[in-house]
């Protein structure tokens, strides 16, 4: 596989890393071609990790023509999106123009309803990009979204979930949360800056089999989950995600009735953001500052803690997974499947923090399967659509297992009964 890598921040940085350093001989990678706006970033990711399949080059990802150029010059069949998701259309609509897959780790930006922002859905995430479903599929090309951790390997998890553990699959509830503490900084973003803002302050969306998909404020329905040891119990509050909108696409015939995302974003966080949305500092609409013309959450970006330059001042574990409820053998049956990661682990092995380590590997394992036909499709898909074992399978050889807890209910108490009785 040729691929055009479009952004070499933190995670475009890591999938480099972990797609040359988990495995140096791997035959479905032979070409990477590592693009940025900034070319200084995008010739050090390349010097650093020092792979012969390795080049640099620089790329202004809002310009559709010149990322058909590059693309074209060096005869890529692939298009991997790391940059934030207000550059997907462009990156996007180049894949299709030119006949080459395409994936990335989030989907094309929602705009909220203007009059009645948290009592009306807008343009949901996601929805321009599935709306050229047809046209891919015309097109004999396949464009796979959200191949992160969050979107990506929890869709996985869903559809593993569906085929191996439930006969009725009920709730899909994404929970995300981390013990994580960065030595001599108070308030830092572990994750895009930009993407942060976007997510954390955009109306949450929440689907339900009998309303459909509807909004609700900022910050909503705060509860306490049980995640595994070491990161304990934890706040989570609703945001905005893709998987909201990816799961009903897919599993709403499979008895599902409930859709819901949220994170453990702290109260100081909290705050924070909400101070700097009050500041009109959020808006990424450009003002002018003595002849300049800026956007302020640009600003705010690049006054901020750079997420991925302070991996070695981060301690601590995070976890990302499914919350899945249904029936099992006619019983109600409760699963948390997640993955436990490390940040000392993941410094060790890719030189990337934890945060975007995870993001990262997800849509390393996945361009290895499409590379070899393992998953294989036509439109604007997601990680669900495709069998679930093979990825599942490389997850551990990559550093990154995955691991699931068996919570209350009807289902647990009858095997533990059974197990009970075998062992006497």
């Amino acid at each position: 596989m040729r691929v055009l890598l479009v952004g070499a921040g933190g995670v475009g940085e890591a999938i480099v890393s972990i797609a040359t350093k988990n495995d140096p001989n791997a035959e479905w990678l032979t070409c990477m071609v590592v693009c940025d706006y900034d070319f200084t970033r995008a010739k050090k990711v390349v010097s650093t990790i020092n792979d012969k399949r390795l080049t640099a080059e620089i790329i202004d990802a809002s310009d559709k023509a010149q990322i058909i150029a590059l693309a074209k010059q060096y005869k890529v069949d692939f298009i991997m999106n790391a940059c934030d998701p207000i550059f997907n259309m462009p990156i996007f609509e180049a894949a299709l123009e030119i006949g080459v897959r395409y994936m990335d780790m989030a989907m094309s930006i929602s705009h909220r309803d203007k009059q009645d922002p948290y009592g009306k859905v807008g343009v949901k995430l996601g929805d321009v990009q599935y709306d050229q479903h047809d046209l891919w599929v015309e097109k004999n090309n396949l464009a796979l979204c959200g191949s992160g951790v969050e979107p990506g390997m929890v869709n996985v998890f869903a559809r593993y979930a569906c085929d191996y553990l439930f006969d009725e699959i009920h709730e899909l509830n994404v929970r995300d949360a981390d013990n994580m503490e960065v030595e001599g900084i108070d308030i830092a973003f572990g994750f895009s800056i930009w993407t942060t803002i976007e997510e954390c302050l955009n109306p949450p969306i929440i689907w339900e089999k009998d309303r459909g998909w509807y909004v609700t404020e900022s910050f909503s329905e705060p509860e306490i989950f049980r995640f595994p040891e070491p990161v304990g119990d934890q706040e989570v509050i609703n945001i905005e995600h893709e998987e909201v909108l990816m799961f009903p696409r897919y599993f709403k015939d499979k008895g599902l009735k409930r859709v819901t995302f949220k994170f453990g974003v702290t109260r100081d966080m909290r705050r924070v953001l909400k101070i700097l949305e009050a500041l009109g500092l959020t808006s990424t609409e450009k003002v002018s500052i003595k002849g300049v013309e800026v956007s302020p959450r640009d600003v705010v970006a690049v006054c901020s803690p750079n997420p991925a330059a302070i991996g070695d001042k981060m301690v601590g574990q995070l976890s990302a997974g499914l919350w899945v409820k249904g029936l099992k053998d006619g019983k109600e049956r409760s699963v948390y499947i997640y993955q436990l990661v490390d940040n000392e682990d993941c410094m060790k092995k890719y030189g990337s923090q934890a945060v975007v380590a995870q993001t990262a590997v997800g849509p390393v394992i996945m361009m290895e399967l499409m590379s070899k036909g393992i998953w294989d499709g036509k439109g604007v898909l997601g990680p669900e659509n495709f069998p679930p074992e093979p990825f599942m399978q490389r997850l551990p050889s990559y550093g990154f297992p995955s691991k699931m807890m068996e919570l209350e209910s009807e289902y647990k108490k009858a095997e533990d009964e059974k197990a009970f009785k075998q062992g006497f």
